[in-house]
């Protein structure tokens, strides 16, 4: 009996000595950023505004947590859950959701990888190597606030790297469960029975990616349901953005240009319309300077808006990073649409600002 026992004494320390060495350590990673902005014509009156930015500065401020386990045969499950928090008064991002800007497991392989649960879907992957400013306070994220916040709850998604080709889609049961309102929350919960498409979501990514230049083009559609923000109102109702974006690489500048095509079938009516940017990022020792134009042209109307921003980022470290941005958006017509993402400015009017900040890594 004593050798039985220290037998499976041994077993038992074995089997837990493998456990042990399967699994993967958990990685704590995230970025703070925080600064200074100021714009003109807040308001109708023309009055000023001096604030600290809530939704973000040059990148939006997170923490996540994720973690990758070998399963062997070049095979790995993994997860990531990530946070987004708003710096001026820390309160939760997306929704306020615990998880908002990530919450998703999956599996990956030569084949791809494969995700289940809330994750950044194609539009959002489609202008990462294109939109140089990316989710700067001044940014075409200002013009269409959809940009930053493409991601989809209850969503299945796929994405492989094929060489140079790269194809990726998402498929959403029901793409936006919170109802806290703006273009990260439009209460549209889906996963509704007897409507198959209420608050559906399903997008599509094709590109042809190299080091020097790429092409890479996205489609995106939504649909509605009773009580959905935007004028989604039902499920018969949707939102197509349709991107073609490219980038090109001269000696160490970058080039990206790109339209994304709009098509809203709401409650209110139907309306098209396109935004066009092209930028340049160029690397100057400890330097680096983004600059960025940008224009939406909305269909049978005169309200379009104009942008033209710029950034000077100064690394102090590989972690540390000192800014300032500088912007100017002109309105036309009944346009208003402010030069800082979530800011205001009277209808009409044309807005100028400048911005200053720091961001650390970790």
């Amino acid at each position: 009996m004593h050798h039985l026992t220290r037998g499976a004494l041994a077993l038992a320390c074995s089997i837990a000595a493998s456990s042990a060495s399967a699994q993967s350590a958990v990685q704590i990673y995230g970025i703070v950023d925080s600064g200074v902005v100021h714009t003109t014509n807040a308001d109708a009156e023309g009055d000023s505004i001096t604030k600290v930015p809530s939704l973000t500065g040059s990148f939006p401020s997170r923490i996540g947590f994720r973690a990758t386990e070998d399963l062997g045969g070049g095979l790995q499950a993994f997860f990531v859950l990530e946070s987004g928090l708003a710096m001026d008064t820390g309160a939760l991002g997306q929704g306020n959701r615990l998880f908002g800007r990530a919450a998703h497991v999956g599996l990956k392989s030569d084949w791809g990888t494969l995700t289940v649960g809330r994750q950044v879907n194609m539009t959002y992957i489609a202008t990462i190597k294109t939109d140089v400013m990316g989710p700067n306070l001044f940014a075409i994220s200002s013009i269409d606030g959809y940009l930053p916040n493409a991601r989809s709850d209850n969503a299945i998604g796929y994405m492989g790297n094929f060489g140079n080709l790269v194809a990726g889609a998402t498929w959403s049961f029901g793409r936006d469960a919170s109802s806290a309102g703006g273009p990260a929350a439009t209460n549209c919960a889906g996963e509704v029975a007897g409507d198959a498409k209420a608050c559906r979501q399903y997008t599509a990514l094709l590109g042809w990616d190299t080091k020097q230049w790429g092409v890479i083009g996205s489609y995106d559609k939504l649909h509605g349901n009773s009580g959905a923000a935007f004028g989604l109102t039902s499920s018969a109702r949707s939102d197509v953005r349709t991107t073609l974006n490219g980038y090109l690489m001269l000696g160490t500048t970058r080039l990206g240009a790109g339209v994304i095509h709009r098509d809203t079938d709401a409650a209110t009516g139907q309306s098209l319309s396109n935004l066009w940017y092209v930028g340049a990022s160029h690397p100057m020792g400890p330097f680096t300077l983004d600059a960025q134009w940008a224009r939406r042209d909305l269909k049978d109307s005169p309200s379009d808006v104009s942008m033209l921003v710029a950034r000077l980022t100064y690394s102090l470290s590989k972690r540390s990073h000192v800014y300032a941005s500088l912007g100017h958006m002109d309105n036309d017509g009944a346009s208003a649409v402010a030069l800082d993402a979530g800011g205001t400015v009277g209808v009409g009017m044309a807005q100028t600002g400048v911005m200053m900040g720091l961001r650390h890594h970790f």
